[in-house]
């Protein structure tokens, strides 16, 4: 009995640790708003994650983009003014400078 009780102490405080970082997360992610980068390279917007994708346009160099989520490792998921016409894709994350 009294090795239960500390243990059952335990398990609480961790659900409870557990559900205070998964709340604080979902809200904190739902209120980024799109950042605007310039590139630092030559770059592609995908409208998917690999070479394979299609090609939506070339960016030059210093091309504003505004970034709307990192997706993984490599890729970003951007949104790009050109001509009057947006567009929304993938573009790698080496078109960007380190921070």
């Amino acid at each position: 009995m009294h090795k239960l009780l500390p243990c059952l102490f335990g398990l609480a405080l961790l659900a409870s640790c557990s559900a205070v970082r998964d709340d604080s997360f979902s809200s904190s992610r739902g209120n980024k708003k799109p950042v605007a980068h310039n590139t630092v390279v030559e770059c592609i917007l995908y409208d998917g994650m690999t070479k394979e994708s299609t090609q939506l346009t070339n960016l030059s160099v210093n091309s504003e983009v505004q970034v709307l989520d990192t997706v993984d490792a490599y890729f970003v998921r951007a949104r790009v003014t050109e001509k009057g016409k947006v567009l929304n894709g993938y573009l790698y994350r080496t078109c960007f400078s380190q921070r």
